[in-house]
């Protein structure tokens, strides 16, 4: 039986939670009230989901290493995946276990997709007679026009059977049919001659930023330099300097700020304003000068922390 759910959130670490199998860390790179709504629609083996986020941000998503992915924007969104900026007649195919980049610039809707990696296989090998492999590192498709326009419509439709008021989703054999039109929908795409080539240095690359977000893992929460961080890493600064452009659209330093001061913020929100203070927050994520602190973060977040923390998450 089809499972499905459509949530709101105004809290990121919340919407974080919402991904599911997909782990989600999201940098918020601009100014006011975060929004977002992710509607899920799980079928026998594909699992369906459409997202709309009202902020700039970047999103490190890790994804399930048992399934494969594409990606896709919905509409007129400005967003940019690993490095490829997304246009409406592209889709992202990532493989399993991979991390992944993403960045937008404003309010941006875009799609999900998921599946086992033996769904792939079998699918695949039934539909073009040859294996579909998954890439090493993120591939950028572009379908041609019958078949992207395919794969576009059948996702609307199922986000309109997955809406709350819907009931054509509850009957096995709608779901089923669903299931098995999206999955041709997939394979064509994938099967496409218009697949772009994934090169060797492009995979380096994404292999020396999933060693950068470790590194930071580790570096939040302490006082670290950039050349800390290139030793850690084992790469030359101007090579992350290049990478972090590339994915991220900041420099190394920038994108550690950005995620101290996020982690700083939802601190705030969490804490109970009678016992926490902003100066001991403050501190606890490496910001020592307070009010340099609040200058930093009301030009980030539009709002002092004391707002931030007087406020009810």
């Amino acid at each position: 039986m089809a499972e499905r759910s459509i949530s709101r959130f105004d809290d990121p670490a919340a919407y974080e939670a919402g991904f599911g199998d997909a782990g989600v860390i999201l940098t918020i790179t601009g100014p006011g009230a975060f929004e977002a709504e992710l509607l899920r629609l799980k079928l026998e083996h594909l699992v369906i989901v459409r997202l709309r986020e009202w902020l700039p941000r970047v999103a490190c998503i890790s994804l399930a290493a048992d399934r494969v992915y594409l990606s896709f924007p919905v509409g007129r969104t400005s967003l940019e995946c690993d490095g490829f900026a997304f246009q409406s007649d592209r889709i992202a195919f990532h493989g399993a276990g991979q991390q992944v980049h993403q960045l937008s610039s404003g309010k941006c809707q875009w799609g999900l997709i998921s599946l086992p990696l033996d769904q792939l296989a079998s699918s695949g090998a039934v539909l073009t007679a040859r294996p579909i492999l998954p890439p090493r590192s993120t591939r950028l498709l572009h379908p041609c026009g019958a078949d992207l326009s395919r794969f576009l419509s059948l996702f609307r439709h199922a986000c309109h059977l997955a809406r709350p008021a819907g009931k054509l989703i509850e009957r096995p054999e709608v779901a089923r049919a669903l299931e098995q039109e999206m999955l041709h929908a997939v394979i064509h795409c994938l099967a496409g001659d218009g697949m772009e080539d994934s090169s060797r240095t492009r995979s380096n690359h994404t292999a020396l930023m999933t060693r950068f977000e470790t590194a930071l893992h580790k570096s939040v929460d302490r006082k670290v330099t950039l050349p800390d961080l290139c030793d850690e890493i084992g790469v030359a600064e101007r090579t992350l300097r290049m990478c972090c452009r590339e994915f991220l659209g900041v420099s190394p330093m920038r994108y550690l700020l950005l995620r101290r001061l996020n982690s700083a913020r939802a601190a705030l929100r969490r804490a109970d304003p009678s016992t926490a203070s902003v100066a001991s927050i403050a501190r606890e994520h490496q910001f020592i000068e307070l009010g340099r602190f609040a200058a930093t973060y009301r030009a980030a977040f539009g709002e002092a922390p004391l707002t931030t923390l007087q406020r009810k998450a």
